[in-house]
C-alpha cells in the first residue's frame, strides 16, 4: 500500500470517521430500526463496554464431504460488542458463519448462544433465538418485491411486530420505501445491500452476523455502510463483522480475530493487531 501501512490505516480511519459524522446511509436514525429488546437492557452498550458472553464457539470443526475447512476454531462475542473476523478468500470465514447458523453441520466442537447449546439446532431454531446472518452476496430474492423480501425477514422471528418493524426499516432506509413495489433484482448493489440488512433487522436480531457487507460496493457506499454498522453497534446491537476490508473493520471493532486456512492466527484488540508488523504482513497483506 503506497505511503506505508500506517498512512493507509490512518486514511481508512479518517474516511470512516467522516462517514460516521456525515449522517445516515439513506436518512433516518438507526435507533428507530432496532426493537426495544435490542436497544434496551444491553449491559454496557451505551458506554461501549462489553457485557456477558452472547456467542461462544469452542473448537468448531466443519467442512464439505471429506474436506475439512474449519480446524478447531474458538471465538466469542459479548453483548454490546462488535467483533471483526478477518481473513482472505478461502480462509473459512463463510463456512464458520454457516456452521454457527446451522446451514453447514459442524463435525466437532460446540456453539452456544446466550447459554443455550445450538450446535445441532436447525437454522430456523437459531433464527428464532435471535442469531441472524446477513449473508455474503446479499442473497435477496430477485423476483420478489422489496416489501416481500423484507416481510420474509420476519417469517420465523418478529412476525407480531412486522408492521412496526417495517416502518422502522423504512425510516432508516427511505430509498427502500420509495421502491417498495420494485423487484429486488432490478436494484443497484448498494440498494440490495440496504435491503439485505433491512431484512435482517426485521428479525429483531440479538446478534447480527454481517458477511462481507462492503463486497462490490463503491468507495462512497463502503464508507456509508461502515458508518451504519458503527451506529448499529453504538445503539446496543452485538455484531460479528466478517470482512476483508481491514482498515475500516478495525476502526470500528472492539476486538478482532484473524482466520487463515481454517484456523485462528490472532485474537485481540485492533491496536495489538496493527502493532504487529509480522501479523499485518503475513495475514492481512499490509
Amino acid at each position: 500500500m503506497s505511503g506505508g501501512v500506517n498512512g493507509a490505516v490512518d486514511a481508512d480511519r479518517g474516511r470512516a470517521q467522516r462517514a460516521r459524522g456525515a449522517g445516515d446511509v439513506a436518512g433516518g436514525t438507526v435507533t428507530d430500526v432496532l426493537p426495544d429488546a435490542v436497544t434496551s437492557g444491553v449491559p454496557g452498550a451505551a458506554a461501549n463496554v462489553a457485557g456477558p458472553v452472547l456467542l461462544d464457539v469452542r473448537e468448531l470443526r466443519a467442512g464439505y464431504g471429506r474436506v475439512e475447512v474449519l480446524r478447531g476454531v474458538s471465538l466469542e462475542v459479548r453483548a454490546g460488542e462488535i467483533v471483526a473476523l478477518l481473513g482472505s478468500n478461502g480462509a473459512g470465514k463463510s463456512t464458520l458463519n454457516n456452521a454457527v447458523c446451522g446451514v453447514v453441520p459442524p463435525t466437532g466442537g460446540r456453539v452456544r448462544f446466550d447459554g443455550r447449546d445450538l450446535t445441532r439446532a436447525s437454522s430456523r431454531d437459531i433464527v428464532c433465538a435471535g442469531l441472524i446472518q446477513v449473508p455474503e452476496g446479499r442473497r435477496i430474492f430477485p423476483n420478489l418485491t422489496v416489501l416481500e423480501n423484507l416481510e420474509l425477514g420476519s417469517y420465523a422471528r418478529g412476525r407480531p411486530r412486522r408492521a412496526a418493524n417495517l416502518e422502522r426499516v423504512f425510516a432508516t432506509f427511505p430509498r427502500l420505501k420509495e421502491r417498495v413495489a420494485q423487484k429486488a433484482g432490478t436494484m443497484s448493489g448498494g440498494e440490495q445491500q440496504m435491503l439485505a440488512i433491512g431484512r435482517g433487522l426485521m428479525a429483531e436480531p440479538r446478534l447480527l452476523i454481517l458477511d462481507e457487507p462492503s463486497l462490490g460496493l463503491s468507495p462512497l457506499l463502503v464508507e456509508e455502510m461502515f458508518a451504519l454498522i458503527g451506529r448499529l453497534h453504538a445503539d446496543g446491537l452485538s455484531v460479528l463483522l466478517v470482512e476483508q476490508n481491514v482498515g475500516q473493520s478495525l476502526d470500528i471493532a472492539d476486538r478482532a480475530y484473524v482466520l487463515e486456512n481454517g484456523s485462528l492466527r490472532f485474537e485481540g484488540s485492533p491496536a495489538a493487531l496493527l502493532a504487529s508488523s509480522e501479523l499485518k504482513r503475513a495475514y492481512l497483506g499490509l
